[in-house]
C-alpha cells in the first residue's frame, strides 16, 4: 500500500508520518481510530465517564488523570485502582522508572484482574502488549471490565462502537482493514436494533404462516374482485409488479395508465413503477430485489404496509 492511501485512510494531520512497513514486523498488526471514530460522541463520553470514576476512586491518593490513553500504559494507576477496587495488595513495586521494570508491574497487575474477572488470557480483550503500546480500545475494553464488576451501578453510555482500521504488514506490503469494535452492550429496548415483525412471523409454524398468507390472499382478491382478477399465489403473483400496481390503485383511489405499464411484462420495468409509487405513498423502504426474486417475506410485507395505508 502507497503512503498516500494510507494519509488518506487513516486521515492523519500533517506532519504525522503513516507506519513504514519496517515498524511492523512480519504478520504484525497495529490499530488506528480515525478522527471521525475519536469524535465520535458516545466514545468521547465514554472515556469521559471512565476517567472521572477513575479520579472520584483515587482521590485520597491524590492521583489524576486526564488522559486514558497517555496516563494507563505503565500499569501505576492501574495498579492503585486495582488495589482499591478489589480491596487486596499486590506483590509489585509501587515506582517501576525503567521499560522492563514498567511491563513487569503490568503484568502482574494484568494477572490479578484477569483472575478477579475469571478471565484467561485468551479471553481477554486487553494484553500487557496493547496496554503498554497505548492501544486506547484495549485500555478501554479492561476499564469497562473493572467498572462493571466493581461499580455495576456506574452509569456508562450504551451501545459505543467505533470504526477501527487495522494495518498488517504482509509479504506484499502493508494492508488494511476497516471493522468496528463494540466496547460497551445493549442495554435497554430503546437501544436495540427494532425487530421486523416479519421476521418473527416467518419463525413461526408453518401452519400459522399459512394462515396468515391465507388472510392476505383474501384480503388481495377482496380488492381485486371489482377489476376481474384474483390472486392464488402469494410467493409469485406479486414478482412482476402488475398485481401490486392494480391493488395500490385500489386501495389508495388512483389508477395508473396503461401506457406507464403493460399488463404482461417482459421485463423489471413493472416493479421499478411500484417501487416508485410505494415511495411516493411512503410505503416502502426497500429495492425491488426482494419482490423480483419472488420473495414471501417482501411480499407479505408490501401488502401489509398498504392495507394499513388504504381502505378496508
Amino acid at each position: 500500500m502507497e503512503l498516500e492511501s494510507l494519509y488518506d485512510l487513516l486521515q492523519l494531520p500533517k506532519g504525522v508520518e503513516p507506519p513504514a512497513e519496517e515498524m511492523l514486523s512480519q504478520g504484525g498488526k497495529k490499530r488506528y481510530l480515525p478522527p471521525t471514530s475519536r469524535k465520535d460522541p458516545k466514545f468521547e463520553e465514554l472515556q469521559k465517564v471512565l476517567m472521572e470514576w477513575i479520579n472520584t476512586t483515587l482521590l485520597p491518593e491524590h492521583i489524576v488523570v486526564r488522559s486514558l490513553e497517555e496516563d494507563m500504559f505503565d500499569g501505576l494507576i492501574l495498579h492503585h485502582l486495582f488495589q482499591r477496587l478489589a480491596a487486596l495488595k499486590l506483590e509489585a513495586e509501587d515506582i517501576a522508572l525503567t521499560a522492563a521494570s514498567q511491563k513487569h508491574k503490568l503484568t502482574v497487575v494484568l494477572e490479578a484482574v484477569n483472575r478477579s474477572l475469571q478471565l484467561e488470557e485468551r479471553q481477554a480483550k486487553w494484553s500487557v502488549e496493547t496496554i503498554f503500546n497505548k492501544d486506547l480500545l484495549s485500555t478501554l475494553h479492561l476499564l469497562v471490565a473493572l467498572a462493571k464488576r466493581f461499580q455495576p451501578n456506574l452509569s456508562l453510555p450504551t451501545n459505543v462502537q467505533v470504526e477501527v482500521i487495522t494495518i498488517e504488514s504482509t509479504k506484499s506490503g502493508l494492508k488494511s482493514e476497516k471493522s468496528v469494535e463494540q466496547l460497551t452492550e445493549y442495554s435497554t429496548d430503546k437501544d436495540q436494533p427494532p425487530k421486523d415483525v416479519f421476521d418473527e412471523l416467518f419463525k413461526l409454524a408453518p401452519e400459522k404462516v399459512n394462515a396468515v398468507k391465507e388472510a392476505i390472499v383474501n384480503f388481495v382478491n377482496q380488492k381485486l374482485d371489482r377489476l376481474g382478477l384474483s390472486v392464488q399465489n402469494l410467493d409469485t403473483q406479486f414478482a412482476d409488479g402488475v398485481i401490486l400496481l392494480l391493488l395500490i390503485g385500489q386501495l389508495e383511489g388512483f389508477f395508473l395508465h396503461l401506457k406507464e405499464f403493460y399488463l404482461t411484462p417482459n421485463s423489471p420495468a413493472e416493479m421499478e413503477c411500484v417501487i416508485e409509487v410505494l415511495r411516493g405513498r411512503q410505503l416502502r423502504r426497500a429495492g425491488t430485489q426482494p419482490l423480483l426474486k419472488e420473495d414471501l417475506h417482501a411480499s407479505s410485507q408490501v401488502v401489509t404496509f398498504s392495507r394499513l395505508r388504504g381502505r378496508w
